[in-house]
């Protein structure tokens, strides 16, 4: 029961659902009304757990053959391991999207309540069969459901939209190509098996290694525009700026060398980036 329990879990991706919704958190916490209603900021973050792992659970549904074919995830992911039937996976993920979303909807308004629904909608079906079979750039446009959650979440907060989560939106939506793509390149024959356009496969290395510099760029840029918000001083200043830099530093090895290595290490610290600078935004936010 537990194990059965545990791969339904897996289909939410609990992994990068992790980083979501801590980005969610951050918006709360610079939105700052639900600070004092801690049971209404947990409730938040659930339902931004369970929309975007419903998403994500509709994913590996809509992808189950392609992950049986590739090494990455054959072995690591419910369905093509036959953890479990197609059809309870499904009814799975539409339950607790929709049980998200009611969240949303009744203890908080129903503009983060559809907010949520589209996100679902956009990552499920407009990006995972439209968009990722189709152009080298599908994870640049289909990034923006995983960059939502900041917005969502100020949303139900506040009911309306703010500078603050759009920029918070941005960061993450411009930090995944590097992120994702270092991670493509890695697992680049995998792509190449299951004929997925990936920039590495369609563009090369060379391209997608130039890609990766211009995004850094442009992601560093955006996390300095941050300090036009009230709240943020020196302490995200100066970490932001450290935490760029070494960003820089990681993506510029990468192109130099182009090696498994390089490509592993940018992956790597490119998480430990965004943790630490959205910890930071929180930090300098409410002290």
């Amino acid at each position: 029961m537990i194990r059965t329990i545990a791969y339904y879990f897996q289909l939410m991706k609990p992994r990068i659902m992790l980083l979501v919704v801590f980005s969610g958190a951050t918006a709360l916490a610079l939105e700052g009304s639900l600070l004092h209603k801690p049971l209404h900021f947990i409730l938040a973050l659930i339902a931004v757990f369970l929309t975007g792992g419903s998403a994500n659970a509709l994913n590996q549904y809509f992808e189950r053959d392609i992950d049986a074919r590739m090494e990455r995830t054959a072995k690591k992911r419910p369905l093509p391991m036959q953890r479990m039937g197609s059809l309870p996976a499904l009814f799975f993920s539409i339950a607790v999207g929709l049980l998200g979303v009611l969240i949303f909807g009744f203890f908080f308004n129903w503009y983060s309540a559809m907010l949520s629904l589209a996100t679902i909608l956009f990552y499920s079906l407009f990006y995972t069969l439209i968009l990722k079979p189709t152009t080298p750039y599908n994870i640049v446009i289909g990034g923006a459901a995983g960059a939502m959650a900041p917005v969502g979440c100020w949303v139900a907060a506040s009911g309306s939209m703010s500078l603050d989560a759009w920029l918070l939106f941005l960061i993450i939506l411009l930090w995944t190509p590097p992120h994702f793509w270092a991670l493509a390149m890695y697992f680049r024959t995998d792509y190449e098996a299951v004929k997925l356009p990936m920039m590495p496969v369609v563009k090369g290395n060379e391209k997608t290694l130039n890609q990766i510099v211009i995004y850094s760029w442009l992601l560093v840029a955006v996390t300095l525009t941050m300090l036009i918000i009230p709240k943020l001083g020196m302490v995200y200043g100066i970490a932001s700026l450290v935490l760029g830099a070494l960003f820089l530093n990681k993506s510029y090895k990468a192109r130099r060398y182009g090696k498994n290595t390089q490509l592993k290490s940018l992956f790597k610290y490119s998480i430990v980036y965004l943790f630490v600078l959205l910890s930071v935004i929180v930090i300098d936010g409410i002290v």
